[in-house]
């Protein structure tokens, strides 16, 4: 986790840094693809992921190195050669694990918040899911497995495969000739994120796109056809924690509405979207009909609202980075409490920008609980320890917390939800 936890420390700044400059481009061109909300939002999902696998708060069902000690048909020596076949084994094993997110009711649960946005740009590459709680993964793994991939390969390689699909979430590059029959392009990634008819669940191959060409899956971006992005039941909020859960919840009511106890138990199993009948009639749900005439949820879009947004947003990646940089020495349990502050404020600030009076009360509670602790400890987690006057500034940073929180609880006039937050301002 420690490694895992470094790793991250330059990936973060990183990332943010290639966001803020597709948000440059976009202004240098008058072809803005961002808002702030959405783009918080986003990026704020990309740090309770973190959060997440950084603490490895996850249920492993079988581990990857299990298979290789029983599985293992021959033993291949570590060359070039192994590496090639250990990407290419990862590939594979991503595109079935990304079609079944799309094709089974409880693992769409897992992925839902990486198409949650209505916007298609690098920051919504960021959301990623807190709901994969099971790890099942390596038993997609089991070819690599047979022929004796060392499990240090694969533990270097798939964290690189990972981030190696960052890139492709843009609207700004356009098709790449020769390349769109080998990797997964920008191109063929906007059809996938797409919610028109003819571009549902496909291109679903993560860095190759053989698979897609190979499984009949593969689908081009057609001229006539511009993408609209989104899931077809919006989220409705900015909250990643809500949108991590939404689809499991819905699934919950209706197994315990319906009166068929084989739907109860098949429900979990069955196609995305598959609701029992029963249920459908008496409690519909209304998703997008028309992708090309549909509202975008928006909530306050108030200078001081965006303002707050970024403010939090910065504070908790400086937080977070904190906390990579000083893992081994702030330690158990003290991380699992650092990571429950940073992890609650997320929850809190995000419900405030959906304008929900409960957000401010959290982080009014919250607030007061770290201004305790600094009480009590007279420190920060150590950060006393790295900067005196960094004491002073997380104490003032609760104050302002506290009393932002309050301002929007107490502001009587919040503007109707509009579509108004159009661009970055």
């Amino acid at each position: 986790m420690e490694t895992y936890a470094t790793a991250l420390l330059y990936a973060i700044p990183f990332f943010v840094g290639l966001v803020l400059l597709e948000i440059l481009y976009g202004y240098v061109v008058k072809n803005q693809k961002y808002t702030v909300l959405d783009t918080v939002s986003s990026l704020s999902s990309g740090l309770t992921n973190i959060i997440k696998d950084s603490l490895g708060l996850v249920v492993i069902l079988i581990s990857y190195p299990f298979l290789l000690e029983h599985l293992a048909l021959i033993e291949i020596k570590n060359t070039w050669l192994v590496w090639v076949m250990a990407f290419i084994a990862i590939d594979f094993a991503g595109y079935w694990n990304h079609r079944l997110s799309h094709h089974i009711n409880i693992f769409w649960n897992q992925h839902v918040i990486h198409h949650s946005s209505e916007e298609f740009n690098l920051a919504c590459a960021l959301r990623q899911p807190i709901a994969n709680l099971i790890g099942y993964y390596a038993l997609l793994l089991i070819p690599a497995a047979l022929l004796g991939v060392p499990n240090q390969v694969i533990a270097i390689l798939a964290p690189i495969h990972l981030f190696a699909q960052f890139w492709y979430h843009t609207q700004h590059i356009g098709k790449l000739g020769w390349l769109e029959y080998v990797l997964v392009t920008p191109s063929q990634h906007r059809v996938h994120h797409a919610i028109n008819a003819e571009y549902i669940d496909k291109n679903l191959g993560q860095i190759l796109s053989v698979w897609d060409r190979l499984f009949g899956t593969f689908q081009e971006e057609l001229e006539d056809v511009p993408p609209q992005y989104g899931v077809l039941k919006p989220a409705g909020t900015w909250n990643p924690v809500l949108i991590n859960f939404q689809h499991f919840w819905r699934m919950c009511l209706d197994a315990f509405r319906t009166r068929n106890w084989w739907d109860r138990l098949r429900i979990w199993f069955m196609p995305t979207g598959w609701r029992p009948a029963d249920v459908v009639e008496k409690y519909p749900i209304v998703g997008i009909e028309d992708v090309y005439n549909f509202k975008k949820y928006d909530s306050d879009s108030s200078f001081e609202m965006k303002a707050y947004a970024i403010f939090q947003l910065l504070t908790h990646t400086i937080l977070l980075l904190y906390m990579f940089s000083n893992f081994e020495t702030i330690g158990f349990p003290n991380l699992f409490y650092m990571a429950a502050f940073i992890f609650i404020g997320i929850f809190a600030y995000t419900s405030i920008m959906d304008q929900q009076n409960y957000g401010a009360f959290i982080e009014v509670v919250r607030g007061v609980v770290g201004l305790g602790f600094i009480y009590l400890t007279n420190d920060w987690f150590g950060l006393k320890q790295h900067l005196e006057v960094g004491v002073v500034l997380i104490f003032l940073y609760f104050i302002i917390s506290i009393i932002s929180a309050l301002y929007f609880y107490f502001k009587s006039n919040y503007r109707l939800p509009t579509n108004s937050d159009t661009e970055l301002t």
